[in-house]
């Protein structure tokens, strides 16, 4: 290819038919900065299709193209690959990236290296750039990096050639007080990341090796705590750049630490209230009932040892006496998942009944759902209750010589509210209703019908049944019957007491009077 006569450029063509097929991209240079040749492959990973929109001189293609370093940052001027190899330079593996002036948004990665071919003197005599489009490659790398970069778990990546770190992310730094400075670039036995590994020897053997590190507890140094950072540390293979490296990734301990010293303290606090409780008290496992602790509440009140009932269905020990009770009880408690104040009758040891109200909830006991049974005993109070009912019947078969509030607080003391009964209702008294509401309750408690007690107070019937439906609203009924009941308990039309009562309201006066009998003073 020399040219001895110096007049004619150098035929090239047979060198542009060997590279013209080529799958790299080929741009020939003449040592007088003239762009002679590119192939197909160079033309597309410059987004042209002629070597003109290519550029005919080096001046013309850097005035065509911008050219980056992979930080994005401008190369500087004379350090394009194609001022390099004008200016005689050999280099191998430069990466930048590349955009057109008139399309800046669309871009390639290349991976560029240069050849000078000299002739028989060792003078250059034609300029060679050799490119790969590494786009798709850098474009993943960029993406790992970010990745990397973004990663709230903590990690670092050393390169195998030299065991020295070369990328560290932030949750790393924040886990262990380093800065970056004083991670990057130094060796896994400068920063020993297995440090008091469990499986250290395994570790640095997989290491060398360039094997996977499989998870194992460790203990990293960190500046900040003398004692070490308990974690869990794994390696795995990567290539960065056609770099074998390692990754080191790590899962901190100390709030899982925390967790179970957290735990391991409430589940003690919870084991002593459970065994100081002066309620008897037990845990059953909710899939079968089974007990698996008592408390002695509840070995004093049923008389049952933790020996006696431990790993028993409470319905083999024969707790319930009514094991009808005891299935109603189960059914609301799989139905809601807890129970409130659920009166039943439980036997303890020995034969005797005693009266209970129970209440249930569901836990969580060493990942096992179980059930809280808390027995509150009622038998004291229910006998008392009895007693009280018993001596106020004894009160109520002659209360005429009480006032009307007197009676009302007996009736409300004997019949307690109903289920769903509003505050008000339980409430209503005699004393609420008006002289007309009253009339006409006496002459319903007489048993008179709507048309009586309408030609007897010489009013509409209509006017009647409204105040009918207003006594049926405070008092709580919707019966006549009902009606009837809730005056005689309050002592009106009982033992031929008069239903006629004073038109003036009652305000509870403490006063005792005698009630007209019959509707004739006494």
């Amino acid at each position: 290819m020399d040219n001895p006569m110096g007049n004619q450029a150098p035929d090239r063509s047979q060198l542009e038919q060997i590279i013209a097929g080529l799958t790299e991209g080929v741009i020939l240079i003449e040592p007088d900065q003239t762009i002679i040749y590119a192939n197909e492959a160079a033309l597309e990973m410059h987004g042209v299709t002629s070597l003109d929109a290519l550029g005919p001189t080096v001046a013309e293609y850097r005035k065509n193209f911008v050219l980056r370093y992979r930080n994005r940052r401008p190369l500087d001027p004379g350090r394009y690959p194609i001022d390099r190899v004008i200016a005689g330079e050999v280099f191998d593996e430069v990466v930048v990236v590349v955009a057109h002036k008139d399309n800046p948004d669309k871009d390639w990665a290349h991976r560029i290296r240069s050849l000078v071919i000299t002739d028989r003197h060792g003078d250059p005599d034609c300029l060679v750039l050799i490119v790969h489009d590494v786009s798709g490659q850098v474009e993943a790398e960029d993406r790992f990096e970010r990745a990397f970069a973004a990663n709230p778990a903590p990690a670092i990546i050393c390169r195998l050639t030299d065991l020295r770190f070369i990328k560290v992310n932030e949750g790393f730094l924040e886990l262990t007080g380093y800065k970056r400075e004083d991670v990057l670039g130094h060796t896994v036995y400068e920063i020993d990341v297995l440090e008091r590994a469990e499986r250290r020897e395994l570790a640095l053997e997989r290491l060398c090796a360039g094997e996977t590190i499989p998870q194992m507890e460790a203990c990293l140094t960190v500046p900040s705590d003398p004692g070490g950072r308990q974690v869990v540390a794994a390696g795995q293979p990567i290539e960065l750049g056609d770099e074998p490296c390692m990754l080191f990734t790590f899962a901190d301990l100390e709030p899982r630490r925390k967790a179970e010293t957290a735990l391991r303290h409430s589940e003690e606090r919870f084991a002593k209230a459970f065994r100081l409780a002066p309620v008897p008290t037990t845990i059953a496992t909710a899939d079968d009932q089974r007990l698996i602790e008592v408390n002695e509440a509840f070995s004093k009140v049923l008389g049952y040892e933790a020996q006696d009932v431990v790993g028993h269905p409470a319905q083999d020990l024969g707790l319930w006496a009514d094991d009808a009770e005891r299935q109603r009880f189960e059914t609301e408690l799989r139905r809601k998942g807890t129970v409130r104040d659920f009166e039943a009758c439980l036997r303890v040891k020995g034969g005797d009944d005693i009266a209970c109200l129970i209440s249930a909830d569901t836990i969580t006991l060493s990942e096992r759902a179980c059930i809280l049974c808390c027995f509150q005993d009622i038998t004291a109070r229910r006998r008392s209750e009895e007693e009280l009912v018993t001596a106020i019947e004894a009160v109520m078969a002659d209360a005429s010589w009480f006032s009307r509030g007197v009676v009302e607080k007996l009736a409300a003391l004997r019949h307690p509210p109903r289920p769903g009964q509003s505050p008000a209702q339980a409430a209503a008294s005699v004393a609420d209703l008006t002289a007309r509401e009253r009339e006409v309750l006496a002459r319903v408690c007489q048993g008179q019908s709507d048309a009586e007690i309408a030609a007897e107070l010489k009013l509409a019937r209509n006017t009647v049944r409204n105040h009918l439906a207003s006594l049926y609203q405070k008092i709580g009924v919707n019966r006549r019957s009902a009606l009837i009941v809730w005056a005689r308990e309050r002592g009106i039309g009982s033992d031929g007491v008069t239903a006629k009562l004073p038109r003036g309201r009652n305000t509870g006066s403490r006063e005792p009077r005698q009630v007209a009998r019959n509707n004739q003073p006494k």
